[in-house]
């Protein structure tokens, strides 16, 4: 035996990575099998672990041949060569894509929770799992990879058969491999121990590396005065925090929202601060005219603004606006300011609309998110969306609906800001 377990087969394996220590490095582990392995590696790198969720297309009458994959993001890779061979028909193939599509969800949901994933634009990505035989799930990962913005695909695995990297075709831009035999059964041949990969280890993996790699965030309750007025909030900077997201949530909400406190921790988690705070006090919130009065929620964001900017935590660093519902209007108005200082807004769900003939004056990139199924929000989003001149996109999230509550959809909300702060945040 090559390997006695998935751990002594990391730590092998690791020990061919070591060029890339030192580098900005994320290390991904396919579940679960992959996963144990991948820990090993992203502990001898010292990098950030996270999974890529692939799910294998097995032939029906023999599970462990691979006849195809699907991936986040809609990747679906087929081996056509094995679809010949063993003459499986469109039903059969429709009908296992069809349950592994809903493990493949319910595996996202099992595994992220409500963490989005580690983000990957710009950095090197180690696709690591505990073998290759058919090489169609790493296909499919390293496509979900590059979709994601991977400057640089490695696929790392412990075993492979003879002559495997042909088998990507280019897919990935570097490949490595501990054992590559010339008589090769079954991955599982190679380990003495190849026992199935549970979910708690899985978990157990990730909660380790999160808990190692996480920024540190300091809390402070905060008070903003404004004219007529003093408004409650909660500031949250990471340490090395690179910006700092402002939220301005939707009419009947406040700083205590659930979904903003959601996705204000993805951006935490990604070293992005946050402060979520009541743009009107509880005596104003009862005065519906005042909860849909877009000049003065903008001026109380403008307001903050000011303040944060004025604050040890927000010196010097680039700043953005996540607004919801109504809440969008008040930052897109803001943003619309000349002397604005906002370098990007996101809409969550937003009315953009009620901004008016202020969308374009908008200088800050402005990404727009709607749910699939909120169609009257949708076509007014795509009508404002006309009405912008900055850099602008409005992304779907299918078969969400106006609040996001679907499994998973306000997951994909907070990847979408994350992603879309950081690049923008970057930017001069």
């Amino acid at each position: 035996m090559d390997f006695t377990d998935r751990t002594d087969a990391g730590r092998q394996l690791a020990a061919r990575l070591d060029h890339l220590r030192g580098q900005d490095v994320v290390v991904l582990g396919l579940p679960r099998g992959g996963v144990p392995v991948a820990a090993r590696v992203a502990d001898a790198l010292d990098a950030p672990l996270d999974i890529c969720l692939v799910r294998k297309l097995g032939v029906p009458q023999q599970p462990e041949l691979a006849m195809g994959a699907l991936g986040e993001g809609g990747v679906r890779v087929l081996n056509e060569h094995v679809l010949r061979e063993t003459g499986v028909g469109e039903r059969e193939l429709a009908a296992v894509e069809e349950r592994e599509h809903v493990e493949l969800e319910q595996r996202t949901q099992r595994y992220r929770g409500s963490r989005p994933p580690v983000p990957l634009d710009g950095r090197t990505v180690v696709v690591v799992d505990d073998g290759l035989a058919t090489g169609a799930t790493a296909l499919a990962a390293c496509r979900v990879v590059r979709a994601k913005g991977a400057a640089r695909i490695i696929l790392a695995v412990p075993v492979a058969p003879r002559g495997w990297t042909t088998r990507l075709g280019g897919e990935a831009d570097e490949t490595v491999s501990v054992r590559e035999p010339d008589f090769f059964y079954a991955i599982g041949q190679f380990y003495q121990d190849f026992s199935q990969t549970t979910d708690a280890e899985v978990l157990a993996c990730l909660d380790r590396s999160r808990a190692a790699h996480d920024p540190v965030v300091r809390d402070t309750d905060v008070r903003i005065p404004a004219t007529g007025a003093t408004l409650g909030g909660r500031l949250a900077v990471p340490d090395g925090a690179t910006g700092i997201v402002l939220f301005a949530h939707g009419s009947g909400s406040s700083r205590h929202s659930p979904r903003n406190r959601a996705v204000a921790a993805a951006l935490n988690r990604a070293g992005l601060g946050t402060l979520l705070f009541d743009l009107l006090t509880e005596a104003e919130a009862t005065d519906r005219a005042h909860v849909f009065d877009t000049p003065l929620l903008a001026g109380r964001l403008a307001t903050a603004t000011e303040w944060l900017a004025g604050v040890p935590e927000g010196d010097d660093l680039p700043l953005g606006y996540f607004g919801a519902s109504t809440g969008a209007a008040a930052a897109l108005w803001a943003a619309a300011d000349p002397a604005s200082v906002v370098s990007a807004v996101v809409s969550r769900g937003g009315r953009p609309d009620l901004a008016g003939e202020r969308l374009a004056g908008v200088r800050a990139p402005t990404l727009l998110v709607v749910g699939g199924r909120d169609a009257l929000v949708l076509d007014l989003n795509r009508r404002a969306q006309a009405q912008l001149r900055c850099e602008n996109r409005l992304t779907v999230v299918p078969g969400a609906t106006h609040l996001f509550e679907e499994p998973g959809a306000l997951e994909e909300v907070a990847e979408l800001a994350t992603d879309w702060f950081a690049e923008h945040f970057r930017r001069p």
